[in-house]
């Protein structure tokens, strides 16, 4: 069972795909009541897609608006950079459930327990999440079972990452960005036709909310220290960003999220990260695109000119490429034109 779970890592499949190879082995290794399973953008960590099972698909809302309000204990970016990236509320909680907002005002009322929770990262970036529950009675996940979830969620990561290149090609996209606005309980008050053209190709995943999870992601995470934005893939390729400001007037106070067709250099860190670089390949990767000569990186980053050589072969390696012009063709041309 664990070796299926595994195997997803080299599937190829898309992020539908992935969820759909490994929830059913998942079960089999881990007994669980219910299930939680969401797509990250890996430079920002909000949601950008998420998939729930009964129980939660009714409590969708509530979930979110707990894990982005970040108060609460055994958060799903808490999970990112804590060691082994997996833990359950018992263990964040010591066994003191009622510690937790989420339980007391969420999962208790719904007959729900203990939870299980993983970032799923690899390469020291963050992908996904996945939450799993127990019916509520004395009884949570055991530390074999957290073991066993920290082992195959780097797999599960992997399969997410490599969903990231090879779907979603480069396609063209509505040209003109749009506008929802929310009010401050995250109900919808309007929206433009083109933000009407544009979100049906988000996707909404399983939740049965109104508007996609990332629409909300983005919006929630308004107050943090950075304006908040999402790199999302659209379902018929190329890439959508959605960022989130406040309006304010006399008589009540509104959040408008803007959605639109990404450019090219917008999803630079989340494509280069997805090809599985290392954080210093990262850094010469991004200063060659900003068009840096070998001794100006050497200068930038205090490395001698034949390290960053170094660095670079291996970013154009894997990357598939052969030059910088290739490097800077493949990842800023923006999608090829009919």
């Amino acid at each position: 069972m664990e070796r299926d779970v595994v195997r997803v890592r080299h599937s190829g499949l898309d992020v539908a795909g992935v969820l759909e190879q490994v929830s059913r082995p998942l079960r089999g290794l881990v007994p669980v009541d219910a299930a939680f399973f969401a797509t990250a953008d890996p430079e920002t960590l909000l949601f950008t897609g998420a998939h729930s099972e009964d129980p939660l698909v009714t409590l969708a809302p509530m979930f979110l608006d707990n894990e982005l309000g970040g108060l609460d204990v055994n958060t799903f970016t808490g999970l990112v950079h804590s060691p082994g990236h997996v833990r359950s509320l018992d263990v964040a909680t010591r066994s003191e459930r009622m510690a937790s907002a989420r339980y007391r005002d969420i999962m208790r009322p719904a007959g729900l327990g203990d939870e299980l929770r993983a970032a799923l990262v690899v390469g020291g970036h963050c992908w996904g999440y996945l939450c799993l529950h127990r019916e509520d009675c004395g009884l949570g996940f055991t530390d074999a079972e957290a073991d066993l979830i920290r082992r195959v969620a780097p797999h599960v990561a992997h399969a997410l990452r490599q969903a990231i290149l090879l779907h979603g090609t480069a396609a063209d996209l509505p040209g003109r960005p749009g506008v929802v606005l929310l009010d401050e309980q995250m109900e919808l008050v309007a929206s433009t036709p083109e933000a009407e053209e544009l979100l049906p190709l988000i996707g909404h995943g399983s939740t049965r909310l109104p508007l996609p999870v990332s629409v909300y992601s983005v919006a929630a995470a308004l107050g943090t220290d950075r304006p908040p934005s999402v790199r999302v893939r659209a379902t018929t390729g190329g890439w959508l960003h959605l960022h989130a400001s406040r309006l304010r007037s006399a008589s009540d106070a509104q959040i408008a999220v803007v959605v639109e067709p990404a450019e090219p250099r917008s999803t630079l860190g989340v494509l280069l990260a997805a090809h599985g670089l290392t954080a210093r390949e990262l850094d010469v990767a991004r200063l060659v695109l900003h068009g840096d000569s070998t001794r100006a990186i050497a200068g930038s980053l205090h490395i001698s000119a034949h390290t960053v050589q170094d660095h670079l072969k291996s970013v154009f390696d894997k990357v598939g490429v052969r030059s910088r012009r290739d490097l800077v063709g493949q990842l800023l041309a923006g999608p090829r034109q009919p």
